[in-house]
Formats: structure tokens, C-alpha cells, sequence
């Protein structure tokens, strides 16, 4: 039992290795506290390590989370508990003590060297659950290539010794390292933990009491998570496009949407997982990237639900640019064709029967919580919905009924990986501001060895080139690249790996680097934007210096846009390769130096966002500036006044800002702006001033969160602004609240959807309108029950829960009425009666109807923030929405470290998701200023003043404003504030700036070796 003579325990327990797990982990371990990740598999990475590709940017999945995998693994203030379950827990918030039953591996992780010959002579094979079934492993397996742990664990059910009593010893006879060790037992550990982070994720809908797919009777009928690992390049088909029956590429595939969703009557799942539209889009996309011949893709929906940012402009391409095809049919059989194919029979919107054959039919299945996850939160005391996902409050979306537990993730409600990684980060802020007394009582600082001194050593070049399946293997010839490599001068190493990003080509990495006296190391795979850190990281560790490294982009420079061309592909991975390698030769250590962090935090934007940002940081012990540009805080949600399930918005509102006012570490700035805003990460210096410019300050702080929020649309449409009655839901809602009475002399009312979204100026959809009807067409109902209430809209999207209240407005009689966008509905107005044109898609006919009123469903538009990102220097969309960092794993970061966002500043959602959004912007500000290792310089510009004419061109041509005349009359640099562009050195007609990193001769010789004998 480990002790603390704190008042609460510094450590953290986070259940369930998914992405959402392992984000939650790192967040708090960064932020200074230490983390048992729990796993009941033998690997964490989750269900994102069996997918091929994530929406909608097409990033590979395995490449975006593999560096945060390794970053887990080998995080010295993070003890992975892999083939683990969480048993009890006793205590309360700050001071648990959690009992782990850990089941044996039966393989010594600390001798196993993942070489897997154990595996290859184990006579034991059995159906690999991690492939769907669709491919064979043996009783000792390493769960995928890239996992970690990077061992192997036995399947004891399986095992022919374990399992079922033989005398077989294969794998430990085999073994080169002795890892394997039968005798391994049980083990119960008993830790002490101040807060519990319940991430368990999901189970994936079974189809096969659905005897109406044919998915038992027939191969070619498939799940999504099936069909994701036939296209994953670490699948059983290493990334080709096939069916499974016969192993052909298939011309012609279906998918089947809500698949043990949005269904009652055979699977009792009435919600939405949220996530399915999406995937099967995505899933048709890449089906057609990788089919050699044409593919034809065909969607069969409901509603499609593509309801998160830039989800319809993906939907849109899906249509215009890949030809995928849509129809609006619930599939209700499967029927059999000749030639192991496929037969479905629907109706279409005209009401017609038609009937298509395809080769493969993929069912978009559902999301559920596992068994086992509902019988841990049965064991914690935890509370659970009537479909078995966390009972959580929209105003409190992480906690759950027990306090000091939180939840994030599926479990908490169907969605995707971005909202499941902001929802982890919330969650790990949430338990630290429980344990900010604690901070920092229990990490474990990594040890580095001490960087070695090359002097005049000629450069060793180790090349390493990744294979990466399909992503590149399947287009460049790798051993051809290496061999070529292995030519170059100066290389003395060179290898060809399957994933160079994962946990055990690291170590590959470091023993090469050891044992062949490496001083600068090639890596040639994806992009550095998401790789580099990592195997600077992996330098590190082994003494170098990690500006001693080069990557070669042979994947989203060749392989992705040279599919068809592998002759050229090859030929162009060889020209990176070389380049890559003349660089390297080249390449100088460099410095960098410790930066002090000023430990306060600027929040910009006093909404529910900003409001709850600057709560949870002043919780975790960090003093707040909260700045907001309107005399009263609260922002758009001062005109809401209930959410969908019934509470109150304003009086949790009022009690936020009491809080908010009352906490002695915020320091509240209504009624004022930004003015200015300079510094660096760590060190920034904010001036505001009152709207009226009579008051003027600067605020000294070394993070910023950006929650600026968004506005509604104001409709010049419909009549809007012409008639009283015709107003927005906005409007409607205030009405409610003020003059129920008048509205119960209503004999009809028309809500229009998409007004203002999904079209030419704003493509998006605005997420919050559908379930905002809904919401004000059930209170209507309350106050007038012989109320008429038409709801027309193009489709509905009531994702997760929210389906539950679409649900009930049908039973409760109100009408749902689809158009089409080209055929919009028409408002007119004839000696002030409203009237409604619209067509009913059903009767097939146009139907007027007068109405009482018509409410408008106004979409989301961005704020006017052009000035405060021009000052903060961060991107926004086409639509004036920020962006974030990345759109899967960096939810809540700008680019620009140190700078946060969230809220409807990132784009339109729900009071909850705002609420998750900002706790997680806070965590993640919280482990920025908690942070011990930040540093400057490194790839920074320098000016030699002895060729500096002070002629002004750097300074007028730094977008950062960096450049200044100093009192020497010669250009001065901050490095602090450098931010490594360049501009200034190519700009600079005396040539007396330099990029360190980046010097004429480091990028020439690149150009030199890219037209070797070309000139």
C-alpha cells in the first residue's frame, strides 16, 4: 500500500485505454500527477487502433494515435496496468483506495523483445477477435503490430499447456529471451488514488440476431469495425479491398445505416450512436481510394447526421467529388443473388419499390456499453441511463453520481474521437482542481543521459524507411528504397520497418543508434507535423542532440498522391531519401533553454465557456483574468432558458457567475476588449481596455483561452423582420418564457429548419437547430395541447440521447415534414394572415396551411473575431470559426502553444459539450503551466550585426512582429518570441540572418541532391 501525508493523494486512476484514456493519462500526468491506466486488454489503444482512417480529415488512425501511444508507454509518471479491472473502491474524493485484479500475461514484459518467435511456432490457432474475426493468431499474440506494451501475452482460454491441461511448451522453448513464464499468478493491488477517470469506450453492436441481414448466413455481409479492418493496412488483408467469400475486389458495396440504433424493436437502442453517418461516408471514400477499378458505394439512411464541423462539407465532397450515392430507405432485408452476391429491395422517397445487387452489403452497427462496463460502474456505485451510458448532467457533462469519479468517452454517450479526447481532458481537469493540493507530491521525473559531444565526428547516418502497409508499402517499393539508401555516404545503417512509429521500432531505433554509433538518424514515413516530436523524443533518450534527425514525407508527399504510379512513387522515394540524407549530414546541434512560465491564465470571452474555463483553472490553483467585451456575463446563453431535458439554464447561470465573482483567484474584466497582445508561450502580455477607451491595462499571463462564442443568424428570409410573427427559436423561447398564456390561443404553428446553414454561405450545419425545435415544439405542446406544430426540415439530427426526444415529439402528434433544398417551403403573408406553402414528400403534393406563427430554426455564425485572431495570430475557417490544432487529437489547442479555445468559438454545439470543451481547455492550460520542461530556441533566427544595415526589411516583413532596431541601430531578434518561419532570413538582402536549422547550405545541398543527375 503506498502512503501520502498530503490531505489528498496525488495520484489518479484512469480506467479504460482507449484514446479518451490515454489523452486523460497524459493530461495529468503532464500536469503533475501520477496515473495508473488500467486495460483489460493486454494493449491500450482501444477501438481507434482498429479503424483505417478517421473523418474527415482521411488522417490514418494508426498514425495519429501511435505517437501518443508511445508517449504513454514510456511517460515515467504513467504505470500502464494492461490485463487489468478495476474491483473496488472504497473512500471518498481525494483519498480512494482502489483494489486492481491484474491477470497474469504469462509473459515477462521486462525480458520480452517482441521478436514473436514464440508465436510463430505456437501450434495453438484461433480466431483473432482484434481482426473481427477475419483472420487467424495464435494462444501467445501481440494484440497488433503496434501496441503497447510491445509484448506478447498468452491466451490461457486457448493455450494448449494453461488452458487445457497438455504438456506443450513451444513458446517457452522457443523464446530467445526466457520471457515466457507459466507460473505467473493473480495479482490484487491495493493503490491509493485521490480521483477515478472511467473511460471504458464501447462494444460494437451485434448484428446476428438480426436474421433479416443474412450477416450469420453469409460472408460478404460485414460490420463497420469488420469492413475498417479489411481496409486497414495492419488488418488480415494488409489494407487490400476484398470480400471476404472469395477474396475478389468487389465493383459494388452498400451500406445499411442505424444498425442497432435509433431501433426499439429488435435491439431496444433507441438512440443514436452519432458516429455511423459519418464513418460509412468515410468508409465509401476509402473504399473507392483503394478499389483498383471502379467502386460503386452506395449509403442507404434514414437522416443523414452530419452534424459536426466541416462534417457536411465532407459529406458534400462524398457526393460531388467520389460519386458516392445516398438513398433515403430503411433496408428492412437482405436477400441472396447469384454468385455469392446480394440483393436489397427498397422503397424510395417517391414511394417506388426498386431492387439493387451488390457484392458486399457493410451494416453500420451501433455503439453499446459492454457487460463488462456495466457491471464496474455497478461495482463503483456509479449511476447509469436506461441504455446503460453514464447518468450525467448537461451542466456537469464529466462527473457521475459518485463524486471523485468522472467519465469521458462512450461511455459517457455515443460520440466521435474528437469529443471523446475534449471529454477526456475535461475529466483529467475536473480531478485536478479535486487534487491541486497534491500536485507534483507523486511524479517521476524521467532521466535523460547527457548529450553527447560530437565535436569534429563524421556524420554515421542511421535510415530507417517505413513500410506502413497500404499507406506506403503498397505503392513504394521499400527494400528497394533501402537498398538504395544503404549506397549513400555517410549511412552506416539501414532497415526496413513495418511501423516506425511504434513502441518497439523505438527501440529498434535506440539499439541502432547504440550499437552502430549513430550521430543522425533518417526516418522516411509520414508527415513530420504529427511524427517528428516522437522520434526527437527517441534521440533524446539515447544522448543525441534531436535537432540531429530529418524525416523524408514519403507518405503524403508520394504514396497518397502517386497511388497509381508505383514506378514514379519509388523513384520519387528514393530522390526524398537522398535529400533527406545530404541534410543530415549537415545537420548542427542545437540549444535550447529552460523557459519560466508565469503561472496566471487569460480567459477572452465571459459565456458558459469562458465562464466555466476560468473556474476550473482557478479550481486547479491558477489565478484567472476573465475578460469580457459586454457588461453582464453569460453570453447567448442570458437568452436561453431550459435545455431539452428540462433544467433550468438561468438559474444555473446565475449561480455560475456568483461563483465565478465570488472565487478570490478570478479577476473579472467586464465590459472590455483586447487591445493588444504580444509575449510567447509561457510569457504573454495582453493589453484591454473598456469599451468606452477610457480605462487601459496590460495583463501579464502565460496561457490564454480563446471562448469568444458565436452568434445567431439573422434571417432575411421567410419574411423575417416583415411579420411579428415570424421569428427564431431563439425569439420563440423568450416568448415561451414571457407570455405562456398568449400562446395557448394558438391553433397552428410551421418551424422551418436549415435557415441559415447548409447552403452556399454557411455549408455547415449548425449542430443545435434540430433538437432546439424539438425542444420548444414539446413545451408547446405542454402549454397547448391542441396545438398543431409542422416541423419542416431536410434531416433530422437529433444525435445521441437527444433521438429519445425526437422520439417523443411523434408520439406527443407533432408532424415531421422533409424537403428538399432546392424546393424550400414559402412564407407569405395576405392582410397579415401567415400562410405556409410547402411539398409533402409522402402525399406527393403541395399543401398550404395558415399558421399562428413561424419559427425559424437559425443556424450558428461565427463572431466577428478577425481583429483578436489578427492580434493572437490564429487561424479561423471559411466560416470565421477558429481551428484548432487537429481536428482529432488537438480538439481544443490552437497551432500557437498556449493558446486554448473552446465553446461555439470552435463551432455551434450543446450548453454540455461547451461545458466539456471548456473544462478541457482548462485542463490542458493546467498541465501547460504546470509543465517543468518547456524551453526556447532551437529552431530560432539570429542576426550577425556585423553585416546588419538596418534597413527595416526584416521588421516590416515578420508577420510576428519580432525584428527591432535596438540601440546599436542593428537588427535584434527575441528568441523567445521567434517563432522559426523564416521570412526575415530569406528576406534579408545583406544575408545577415540566419535560421538555425534551416542555413543556405543545409537547404541547398537538399536542392543539389533532389537534381542529381538531372543537370
Amino acid at each position: 500500500m503506498e502512503t501520502s501525508n498530503g490531505s489528498t493523494f496525488g495520484s489518479v486512476m484512469v480506467v479504460g485505454g482507449g484514446v479518451a484514456g490515454i489523452q486523460a493519462a497524459l493530461d495529468l500526468a503532464n500536469a503533475g500527477f501520477y496515473v495508473y491506466l488500467v486495460e483489460r486488454a493486454s494493449a491500450i489503444g482501444g477501438a481507434m487502433s482498429q479503424l483505417d482512417k478517421t473523418f474527415p480529415t482521411n488522417d490514418c488512425s494508426m498514425c495519429i494515435l501511435s505517437p501518443k501511444l508511445v508517449e504513454c508507454g514510456s511517460h515515467p509518471s504513467i504505470r500502464l496496468l494492461t490485463t487489468s479491472e478495476l474491483t473496488a473502491l472504497e473512500g471518498d474524493v481525494g483519498r480512494f483506495r482502489a483494489k486492481v485484479l491484474q491477470h497474469p500475461r504469462y509473459v515477462d514484459l521486462s525480458k520480452c523483445i517482441s521478436c514473436g518467435a514464440c508465436a510463430e511456432k505456437c501450434p495453438a490457432v484461433v480466431s483473432d477477435a482484434y481482426n473481427a474475426g477475419l483472420g487467424k493468431r495464435k494462444a501467445i499474440y501481440k494484440l497488433y503490430a503496434q501496441a503497447t506494451p510491445s509484448g506478447y501475452a498468452i491466451d490461457a482460454a486457448n493455450c494448449r499447456r494453461i488452458g487445457r491441461g497438455k504438456k506443450c511448451s513451444v513458446c517457452a522453448k522457443f523464446c530467445p529471451a526466457g520471457a515466457v513464464d507459466y507460473t505467473q499468478q493473480e495479482q490484487v493491488l491495493d493503490l491509493e488514488v485521490g480521483a477515478v477517470i472511467l473511460s471504458a469506450g464501447f462494444q460494437a453492436f451485434d448484428p446476428a440476431g438480426l436474421d433479416t441481414y443474412l450477416y450469420n448466413d453469409h460472408p460478404n455481409v460485414v460490420t463497420s469495425l469488420e469492413f475498417e479492418r479489411i481496409l486497414s493496412a495492419s488488418g488480415p488483408f494488409m489494407g487490400h479491398l476484398v470480400r471476404p467469400s472469395d477474396h475478389a475486389e468487389p465493383r459494388r458495396i452498400a451500406w445499411i445505416q442505424c444498425v442497432g440504433s435509433r431501433n426499439v424493436n429488435h435491439c431496444e437502442n433507441g438512440y443514436c450512436s452519432s458516429v455511423c453517418c459519418m464513418y460509412a461516408i468515410k468508409e465509401a471514400i476509402v473504399a473507392k481510394e483503394h478499389s483498383k477499378e471502379p467502386l460503386d458505394a452506395t449509403v442507404f439512411f434514414m437522416d443523414m447526421r452530419t452534424y459536426g464541423k466541416d462534417f457536411e462539407k465532407y459529406y458534400n465532397r462524398a457526393q460531388s467529388e467520389y460519386g458516392v450515392k445516398f438513398v433515403r430507405s430503411r433496408v428492412h432485408t437482405i436477400d441472396r443473388a447469384p454468385g455469392d452476391r446480394l440483393s436489397i429491395s427498397y422503397t424510395t422517397e417517391a414511394g417506388e419499390q426498386s431492387e439493387e445487387q451488390f457484392d458486399m452489403v457493410v451494416l453500420s452497427v451501433g455503439m453499446e456499453v459492454s457487460a463488462e462496463a456495466t457491471a464496474l460502474a455497478g461495482r463503483l456505485g456509479i449511476s447509469l441511463n436506461s441504455y446503460r451510458f453514464a447518468e450525467t448532467s448537461s451542466f456537469a457533462p464529466v462527473s457521475t453520481s459518485r463524486p471523485g469519479v468522472y467519465v469521458c468517452g462512450v461511455l459517457q454517450g455515443p460520440k466521435d474521437i474528437p469529443f471523446a479526447v475534449a471529454e477526456a481532458s475535461a475529466a483529467a481537469g475536473a480531478a485536478a482542481g479535486d487534487l491541486a493540493d497534491s500536485r507534483g507530491t507523486r511524479v517521476k521525473v524521467r532521466e535523460l543521459p547527457p548529450e553527447l559531444d560530437l565535436g569534429d565526428e563524421s556524420p554515421r547516418i542511421g535510415v530507417f524507411v517505413c513500410n506502413c502497409g497500404i499507406n506506403i508499402g503498397s505503392v513504394v517499393k521499400v527494400p528497394e528504397v533501402v537498398e538504395y539508401a544503404a549506397k549513400l555516404p555517410h549511412v552506416v545503417w539501414t532497415e526496413e520497418n513495418l511501423f516506425t512509429c511504434s513502441q518497439d521500432t523505438q527501440e529498434r531505433i535506440r539499439q541502432a543508434i547504440k550499437e552502430h554509433r549513430l550521430n543522425r538518424v533518417v526516418v522516411a514515413a509520414c508527415s513530420p507535423r504529427t511524427h517528428e516530436p516522437l522520434f526527437q523524443d527517441t534521440l533524446k533518450g539515447c544522448g543525441l542532440n534531436k535537432y540531429l534527425f530529418e524525416m523524408a514525407n514519403i507518405r503524403d508527399q508520394d504514396s497518397w498522391v502517386h497511388q497509381k504510379e508505383p514506378g514514379n512513387a519509388t523513384e520519387k522515394a528514393v530522390d526524398l531519401v537522398r535529400m533527406a540524407v545530404a541534410r543530415a549530414a549537415l545537420l548542427k546541434p542545437l540549444i535550447e533553454r529552460p523557459l519560466e512560465i508565469n503561472q496566471k491564465a487569460l480567459v477572452i470571452g465571459g459565456g458558459i465557456s469562458g465562464l466555466n474555463a476560468a473556474l476550473n483553472l482557478a479550481r486547479q490553483g491558477f489565478e484567472v483574468a476573465l475578460v469580457e467585451k459586454e457588461k453582464e456575463l453569460g453570453g447567448i446563453a442570458r437568452r436561453l432558458h431550459h435545455t431539452i431535458e428540462g433544467l433550468d439554464v438561468q438559474s444555473y447561470l446565475a449561480e455560475l457567475v456568483r461563483e465565478v465573482r465570488g472565487n478570490g483567484r478570478i479577476e473579472v474584466l467586464s465590459d472590455t476588449v483586447v487591445a493588444g497582445y504580444k509575449g510567447y508561450k509561457g510569457n504573454f502580455v495582453t493589453e484591454v481596455r473598456t469599451n468606452s477607451g477610457e480605462e487601459r491595462r496590460t495583463i501579464d499571463h502565460g496561457v490564454a483561452i480563446v471562448a469568444t462564442g458565436a452568434v445567431e443568424y439573422k434571417p432575411t428570409e421567410f419574411l423575417h423582420g416583415e411579420h411579428p410573427m415570424v421569428m427564431t427559436q431563439l425569439d420563440l423561447g423568450r416568448l415561451i418564457h414571457e407570455d405562456g398564456r398568449g400562446i395557448s390561443k394558438w391553433r397552428r404553428v410551421v418551424m422551418v429548419q436549415c435557415v441559415g446553414s447548409r447552403n452556399e454561405q454557411n455549408p455547415n450545419c449548425s449542430r443545435i437547430c434540430c433538437q432546439n425545435a424539438v425542444k420548444n415544439a414539446l413545451t408547446l405542446k405542454e402549454l397547448n395541447p391542441d396545438l398543431e406544430i409542422i416541423i419542416l426540415y431536410r434531416d433530422m439530427r437529433m444525435y445521441g440521447m437527444l433521438e429519445d426526444y425526437y422520439t417523443k415529439a411523434r408520439q406527443e402528434g407533432i408532424l415531421f415534414c422533409r424537403y428538399q433544398q432546392a424546393n424550400p417551403p414559402a412564407v407569405t403573408s395576405e392582410n397579415g394572415a401567415l400562410r405556409v406553402t410547402f411539398s409533402d414528400h409522402v402525399l406527393n403534393r403541395s399543401i398550404q396551411a395558415g399558421v399562428d406563427a413561424v419559427v425559424l430554426s437559425a443556424g450558428t455564425v461565427a463572431a466577428d473575431n478577425e481583429r483578436l485572431a489578427t492580434l493572437l495570430k490564429v487561424p479561423r475557417n471559411a466560416e470565421g470559426f477558429f481551428i484548432e490544432a487537429h481536428a482529432k487529437l488537438r480538439p481544443v489547442d490552437f497551432s500557437s502553444e498556449g493558446i486554448y479555445l473552446c465553446g461555439m468559438a470552435h463551432g455551434p454545439k450543446l450548453i454540455s459539450e461547451s461545458i466539456a470543451q471548456a473544462m478541457a481547455a482548462a485542463s490542458r492550460a493546467g498541465a501547460f503551466l504546470s509543465s517543468k520542461d518547456l524551453t526556447i530556441g532551437g529552431v530560432v533566427a539570429r542576426v550577425d550585426p556585423s553585416l546588419c544595415a538596418a534597413c527595416l526589411v526584416c521588421v516590416r516583413s515578420c508577420p510576428y512582429g519580432v525584428p527591432q532596431i535596438n540601440k546599436d541601430d542593428v537588427s535584434e531578434i527575441n528568441e523567445a518570441l521567434c517563432q522559426g518561419c523564416g521570412i526575415c532570413a530569406s528576406e534579408c538582402p545583406a544575408k545577415a540572418i540566419r535560421l538555425a536549422h534551416y542555413a543556405d547550405d543545409q537547404i541547398m545541398v537538399k536542392v543539389d541532391a533532389l537534381l542529381e543527375g538531372v543537370l
